[in-house]
């Protein structure tokens, strides 16, 4: 566990000012409670400081986690966001897109938000813009990007993507449902 450099801080506060903007103020400068960015194999997490005070006292080998996992760093050094920051996006998010109950479960699914299953989105919506996707009650089911700006979406056809799925809540089920089966065919061996 170690801070992030300023590179690997850049390249993080970057990914996540594409979903919340200038919220990201809100994220880095807390007034209750001082929060850090750490990293440990690879992954950034985001956590109380006196968390990260008593997470020193394991050794790294025996530590697994400690706060909120945002994302984590790939071999060629890009920061993907996961699954797990999502309540923090949620809560930050200036763009949102909400979809209709009939297309909650296939973005569930890895999906992309067709046009015909969108049920709202923010106004004054950019293309290309980091956005965070609830279903119709908002609560939060993944984050995406916007295919077309909001006045576009108007214009387009029923079939067309209007958001890119970046990651969702059902990719718990899809990864749990990978490890079982592969530990399933390691047994068979």
């Amino acid at each position: 566990m170690r801070p992030l450099t300023e590179e690997e801080m850049k390249n993080v506060l970057e990914k996540l000012s594409h979903y919340i903007g200038s919220n990201i103020k809100l994220l880095v400068e807390r007034n209750d409670e001082e929060y850090v960015f750490r990293l440990h194999k690879k992954r950034v997490y985001y956590l109380a400081e006196d968390l990260m005070k008593k997470a020193m006292h394991v050794a790294r080998k025996r530590l697994v986690a400690m706060g909120t996992a945002l994302g984590k760093f790939t071999a060629s050094g890009r920061f993907l966001l996961e699954i797990t920051c999502l309540d923090y996006l949620a809560q930050y998010a200036q763009f949102k897109v909400w979809v209709k109950p009939s297309s909650e479960l296939s973005f569930l699914y890895g999906n992309h938000v067709l046009k015909a299953g969108l049920g709202r989105i923010t106004d004054g919506t950019p293309k290309n813009q980091g956005v965070v996707v609830y279903n119709m009650q908002d609560v939060p089911l993944g984050f995406g990007t916007t295919a077309y700006s909001t006045s576009d979406c108007r214009r387009v056809d029923g079939t067309a993507i209007v958001c890119f799925n970046q990651s969702d809540v059902g990719e718990y089920l899809r990864d749990e449902d990978g490890l079982s089966s592969a530990s399933t065919a390691m047994d068979m061996e």
